[in-house]
């Protein structure tokens, strides 16, 4: 019995101290969820991957931008569209993260999603918007390709 209660208490430190990646992870994940531009790591943001936001009655309605922040290690999505467009932003990295967004019509149509830590992993976005209520084909999508790094 005594042998048995060491066995899962080595296991259990073992789950709990995981691996050096995972351990370097859990300190960059402070700024998982969290707006970019408050926490300052949106301040030296580039954009590593675009695409245009599509209507099939409309054709090009916007751009999405998935955004790279070196100093904080993470991405985020930013969109730019019309003022009059509300919709939904969706971020995902490799390791089955995932961010969702809503944002209501106005800001002169720049909108931007929270932030998820992805250093040396891949991240991707996508967007869905609509105006006017939505019906008469009076929405959009949009999907930035991946970026691994």
């Amino acid at each position: 019995m005594m042998r048995r209660a060491a066995a899962i208490a080595v296991g259990a430190v073992t789950l709990l101290a995981g691996t050096p990646a995972q351990a370097q992870a859990a300190v960059f994940h402070r700024y998982d969820h969290q707006d970019p531009y408050r926490s300052g790591c949106g301040n030296a943001a580039r954009a590593v991957k675009s695409a245009k936001i599509a209507s099939r009655i409309d054709g090009s309605v916007g751009t999405i931008k998935l955004m790279w922040s070196g100093r904080c290690q993470t991405n985020w999505i930013e969109v730019q569209t019309a003022t009059s467009v509300s919709g939904t932003i969706n971020l995902y990295t490799a390791d089955n993260r995932h961010d969702r967004f809503s944002f209501k019509a106005g800001n002169r149509g720049r909108h931007w999603g929270d932030m998820l830590w992805a250093k040396n992993m891949c991240a991707w976005g996508s967007v869905s918007v609509q105006w006017g209520g939505g019906t008469g084909g009076r929405n959009g999508q949009g999907t930035t390709p991946k970026a691994c790094g």
